[in-house]
């Protein structure tokens, strides 16, 4: 089973871009705290990038902004890339199959 829940604030405002396939995808970063405290006392946070499609992406992009704090489920992806020097990449991503806004205020119309 692929199945991960996270609870988090986002870090930057969403933004949408068109695929080729003309489909609508937007990378968000969430950060999600430690429920534990390191040795100087203080929590830390997890930087985790999630991929968001279509109506997810849209709705996230017109509600959510930065510091909003989100629920996302999904399911783990990695992928791989060679960089310049030939050298094999990985990246591992969370694919948002839902997301709730626990936190957000709509865009002001303009």
């Amino acid at each position: 089973m692929n199945q991960v829940i996270l609870v988090g604030r986002l870090t930057s405002n969403p933004e949408i871009v068109t695929t080729e396939k003309d489909q609508k995808m937007s990378a968000i970063t969430v950060a999600v705290t430690r429920s534990f405290k390191n040795s100087e006392g203080l929590y830390e946070a997890d930087f985790i990038r999630c991929i968001l499609w279509n109506n997810i992406a849209l709705n996230t992009c017109e509600y959510c902004h930065t510091g909003d704090i989100v629920g996302i489920k999904g399911r783990l992806q990695t992928r791989s890339y060679e960089d310049e020097n030939k050298k094999r990449k990985y990246i591992t991503e969370v694919i948002a199959e839902k997301i709730t806004f626990l936190t957000s205020n709509k865009k002001e119309e303009e």
